[in-house]
Order: structure tokens, then C-alpha cells, then sequence
């Protein structure tokens, strides 16, 4: 593809979009939630701990409740995610996520419906969940909202 004009200057937009959003409020949270969750002992031993039951899950998963540990692990991991998730800083940096991946879908909207109204854009961050698919039907088996 030869480069236009008209494509650089989209680059060059892109680019300063892009800056845009790591210089952001909601960016800068993030990060700031992020380093003090990766300098919490004590919400690193939890994320430790889940991870190592969820390793144990999937294991009893391909058996399902014929597995001997069926209702053991799957009681672990429920207390286990449950306290992982109401720590302080595991909380704060999910909420911090939760709120750059508005920012970000909201922008993919805008940036969408300035070439058409026709796009289909996931919502929600269904494009990085494993049953969204990212097409927009809305259908009861696909995780995209449909505009």
C-alpha cells in the first residue's frame, strides 16, 4: 500500500490518540493501582493461592463431579476468589481496570461511528472475554452487544 497523505495523517492522529490515553486520569489510576496491588504482600500471596487452586480446577474440570475432589476445590476456589477479590488493593486495581476499559470502548464507539454507523463494535470488553466473538449480533451464544 503506498502511503498517501490522508494515511499518514490518520497515523499521525492515531499516534497522538493513543499519547492521549496514557497521559489520561483514568490511565494513571490504573497504573497507580497496579504498582501499589503488585507491592501488596499480602494481595500477591492471595493471587498466589487462587491461582495455584485454579491450577487444581482445571484438573478436576475435565472429570466434573465425578472427580473425588469435585466439592472440595470447587468450595476452595469460590472462598479463595471471594477473598482475592475483596482485598483492598485487588479491588481498587479492578475497578481502575474496569474504568480504562470503559475509556477504551467508549473511544473504539466514537472512532466506529465516525467511519459508519453500519460498525459493530464490542461493548463491555466482550472482544476479550472468550465468548465474545467481537461480531455484534447480540445472539444469546456471542458476548457482543449489538450497537
Amino acid at each position: 500500500m503506498l502511503a498517501t497523505m490522508d494515511i499518514v495523517d490518520i497515523l499521525d492522529k492515531s499516534e497522538n490518540l493513543g499519547q492521549m490515553v496514557l497521559e489520561s486520569e483514568v490511565m494513571q489510576s490504573f497504573y497507580k493501582a497496579k504498582e501499589k496491588m503488585e507491592n501488596d504482600s499480602e494481595a500477591q500471596r492471595l493471587i498466589q493461592r487462587f491461582n495455584k487452586l485454579k491450577d487444581s480446577y482445571e484438573e478436576v474440570e475435565r472429570f466434573g463431579r465425578y472427580h473425588p475432589d469435585y466439592s472440595k476445590i470447587m468450595k476452595e476456589i469460590r472462598v479463595a476468589k471471594r477473598e482475592m477479590d475483596m482485598h483492598d488493593t485487588v479491588a481498587s486495581y479492578k475497578i481502575a481496570e474496569t474504568n480504562l476499559q470503559g475509556l477504551l470502548d467508549e473511544i473504539s464507539q466514537i472512532v466506529a461511528t465516525s467511519v459508519s454507523d453500519k460498525v459493530k463494535v464490542p461493548k463491555d470488553g466482550a472482544a476479550l472475554t472468550d465468548s465474545g466473538c467481537g461480531c455484534g449480533s447480540g445472539s444469546s451464544g456471542c458476548g457482543c452487544k449489538a450497537s
